[in-house]
């Protein structure tokens, strides 16, 4: 009977340790988030996510869609990887370099409607819900003048991401 009791005890102690944990909660009160890991699958999937997101939210503003431009996604690729090389999010290269430098060099024969950056853990989505919550980076993503975007990214080993969204036209 003991050697029953304490076999059950075992197993239901092994079962207690599959449950998932709740999330982590910060000094803030807010659960810390967790990092989010680009795949190859994802990798391939997420300008496209990002295009339809950001086109949603131009229509329910009553602006016109974006089309995705490998020009401008080159320049985002570009600055993204910078972005880590200098390890700070802002806006010029580690050349001097500003975004419309960039669009130039990758030879986007348009316009710069504007740039948004961010660096965080969090998915494309999270990422732009914050930038929709800011004023300036808002302005630039429904901006009626945006008619092209290229979007990209660099993710660290440690799972950090440096986004990048140049819009033109």
């Amino acid at each position: 009977m003991t050697r029953l009791f304490i076999v059950l005890f075992i197993a239901i102690m092994g079962l207690a340790a599959c449950q998932p944990s709740g999330p982590t909660i910060g000094a803030d009160g807010k659960a810390v988030p967790r990092a989010y890991k680009i795949n190859g699958r994802e990798a391939d999937q997420i300008p496209f996510r990002m295009l339809d997101s950001v086109n949603a939210l131009r229509s329910a503003s009553s602006v016109g869609p974006l089309e995705l431009d490998a020009q401008l996604t080159a320049a985002a690729a570009t600055h993204s990887r910078d972005m880590q090389v200098q390890n700070r999010p802002w806006h010029f290269g580690s050349d001097g370099s500003s975004p419309v430098d960039r669009i130039r060099r990758v030879g986007f024969a348009g316009t710069l409607v504007g740039e948004v950056i961010s660096e965080t853990y969090e998915t494309e989505l999270e990422t732009l819900g914050a930038w929709m919550e800011q004023p300036d980076t808002r302005r630039i993503i429904l901006s009626p003048d945006a008619r092209r975007m290229g979007i990209s990214w660099f993710q660290e080993s440690n799972g950090k991401i440096w986004w990048t969204m140049v819009l033109g036209n």
